[in-house]
């Protein structure tokens, strides 16, 4: 049976990680999985040992000493790069099923809305990094700035996550007009924890309950 790629997108704050403990927990009951298939949660930055330690230099570079960001970019294309190759699309060609917390869309939305960096070229290097895989799914938790920056009051921030309100804007911006041109499945993450989980599951279902 086809393996299945999924993702999740959004702001910091945004439940991602909740959600993605719900999937693993659900996925597997749901009835969407083949017998033999396996459950694969992975991220971006940090999916592989690679990405591990470049996950660090984008996030927590030593001595505060920041990649620029075309820099940035190249890292996180290298990162995609390692994880595709090395996690994904292994995965997926024994069958096995793949959610990712971030794929490609983060790096429009953030390094191209946010940090205003050539959009054609981080297509391009999409393209490079990814050997032309595309998500089967993406889910996208749509979450206010307001409630993003309120949510994260007391947590204390990485690099990408302290760059502010006027930032974090854009990079929404970006989110919602990518899941505009990528037809990427909208979940209002501005609701309860449990809301947003079953609105995933029909979406899910809906996707996929009949041509698993």
């Amino acid at each position: 049976m086809k393996g299945r790629f999924l993702v999740l997108e959004g702001i910091d704050g945004c439940g991602k990680s909740s959600q993605i403990q719900f999937l693993y927990k659900w996925l597997p009951t749901s009835g969407l999985l083949s017998e033999n298939a396996k459950l694969i949660v992975t991220r971006e930055p940090g999916g592989t040992s690679l990405g591990a330690s470049l996950r660090e230099l984008l996030l927590r570079p030593p001595n505060d000493i920041s990649p620029e960001p075309l820099a940035e970019l190249l890292l996180y294309a290298a990162d995609r790069a390692q994880h595709v190759s090395q996690v994904i699309q292994p995965a997926l060609d024994q069958g096995h099923w793949v959610i990712s917390d971030r794929f490609s869309g983060s790096t429009l939305a953030y390094q191209g809305y946010g940090r205003n960096l050539n959009l054609d070229i981080i297509r391009q290097l999409e393209s490079i990094a990814t050997e032309g895989l595309i998500p089967d799914t993406t889910l996208w938790l749509d979450l206010s700035v307001k409630t993003s920056l309120s949510r994260r009051e007391e947590i204390a921030n990485d690099r990408i996550e302290a760059e502010g309100e006027v930032f974090l804007a854009k990079v929404a911006e970006g989110f919602s007009l990518l899941s505009k041109q990528r037809n990427w499945v909208r979940i209002d993450a501005n609701q309860i924890l449990t809301k947003v989980s079953h609105d995933i599951e029909n979406e899910l279902i809906k996707n996929f309950g009949t041509h698993n």
